[in-house]
């Protein structure tokens, strides 16, 4: 007898952003058109040529846990940990009523616990290597991320880290939800998170690929990206288990697709190979075709390159109808949370299938003829959404895509 897998939702949700932590506060900023650039306070950019990012603001760990039993960790896994506790109040789940050996956790970053690491340079450089305390050290393996979100809430099943960088949080959700379908877990807490790192903002500072002032995806004057920070994380289960406890359901995920440009560490494909294969591959994982698909989350960067190669490949993934379709950037407004970024785009899309409410693309003054979609400009659209594209690329050619749809009891 065949085994029939299990259709896969989403049942709670938590974000950490730089406009906004919790998943009304951020949703009510990103459907604004609301901006998390402000000038860096994480460290001296005098140095640099450019000086802008998008940190989360007053992030304390200690606010999300009112009997204090948070264990003192890097700030990624505060990130973590904080949007899996949203998740999990989100979700309505009990955990005293359920089997922790079932629950698990996927998680995906691009830099783990890289400011364990800068802090660690910083002490040896200026103190020397023995001065560094052990404890320190502890800190920085990035596995130490899903692993503190187990150790916090107890939970026993898969722990896993995909370190997949910019497109790791589609990486990490399509896994989990790999495990939700075949029965290897009855919930999962998925997503990714990164920290603002100090190394990142000086090698895309190196390759002038930091934007001045603002993120500008797809409009003709875009002058690059823009490094931002944050986590997000979601609760997913089988929809029979879903249904039975009474959940809400914010969207099902139908399908994914991965692969890998084998082009170049930094660049994409100019003709967008993988990102293609990867579209094609979620549409055909989804059984959908892709005029079946209203909205696309794009990754967006900012950069000339990048966004020029996905106008490219959703042209060429969904030929006349790529007319018809709204795609925008939320980095534009949260900049490039790494890791987390995907991942909060998950979230995104799940918020956009159920609410109908499309996010815009901000910071758009003029078109580029080179990428000529519709790319929701400034103001967010109320409009019908039955399916979700989110696409993530990242350096080494590393492209993931998943597929969200509107659940309807």
């Amino acid at each position: 007898m065949a085994y029939k897998a299990k259709r896969v939702v989403i049942t709670g949700m938590g974000v950490i952003s730089p406009i906004g932590c919790g998943t009304d506060v951020f949703w009510d900023a990103v459907t604004s058109g609301k901006s998390g650039v402000d000038t860096v306070k994480g460290f001296d950019t005098s140095q640099f040529k450019v000086h802008r990012g998008c940190e989360v603001n007053n992030f304390q760990i200690k606010d999300y846990f009112a009997n204090g039993t948070c264990r003192d960790m890097g700030k990624g896994s505060e990130f973590a940990v904080a949007a899996a506790k949203l998740a999990l109040d989100d979700s309505g789940l009990d955990l005293s009523s359920i089997d922790l050996e079932k629950v698990g956790v996927s998680i995906g970053t691009t830099a783990g616990e890289i400011q364990v690491l800068e802090a660690i340079d910083d002490i040896r450089f200026n103190n020397g290597d023995g001065s560094v305390s052990p404890d320190l050290f502890l800190k920085h393996p990035c596995n130490s991320m899903p692993s503190n979100i187990a150790i916090e809430f107890g939970f026993k099943g898969p722990n896993t880290m995909v370190p997949t960088a910019c497109a790791a949080g589609n990486y990490a959700i399509g896994y989990a939800c790999d495990l939700i379908s075949l029965g290897r877990a009855d919930y999962m807490f998925a997503g990714g998170a990164d920290p603002f790192s100090r190394v990142a903002y000086v090698g895309f500072g190196r390759l002038n690929a930091i934007a001045p002032e603002i993120c500008q995806p797809f409009e003709k004057n875009r002058k690059g990206m823009l490094i931002g920070e944050g986590a997000g994380v979601v609760v997913l289960e089988s929809l029979e288990s879903a249904l039975k406890r009474n959940a809400t359901i914010y969207a099902e995920i139908i399908g994914y697709g991965l692969s890998c440009d084998g082009y170049h560490i930094t660049i994409p494909h100019p003709d967008g190979v993988g990102v293609i294969s990867a579209m094609n591959k979620a549409l055909e994982n989804s059984k959908i075709k892709p005029s079946d698909v209203q909205y696309v989350s794009a990754h967006g960067t900012g950069t000339v390159a990048n966004d020029k190669a996905e106008t490219v490949s959703v042209k060429k993934v969904f030929g006349d109808h790529s007319k018809n379709i709204m795609i925008s950037s939320i980095k534009s407004m949260i900049g490039h949370t790494m890791g987390a970024a995907s991942a909060i785009e998950t979230i995104t899309c799940a918020l956009v299938v159920k609410n109908d409410i499309v996010p815009p693309t901000i910071n758009f003054f003029e078109k580029d003829p080179e990428c000529d979609l519709d790319v929701v400009p400034n103001e967010k659209r109320e409009t019908k959404v039955n399916i979700a594209m989110n696409n993530a690329y990242a350096f080494g050619g590393n492209n993931s895509c998943l597929v969200l749809k509107k659940f309807v009891g």
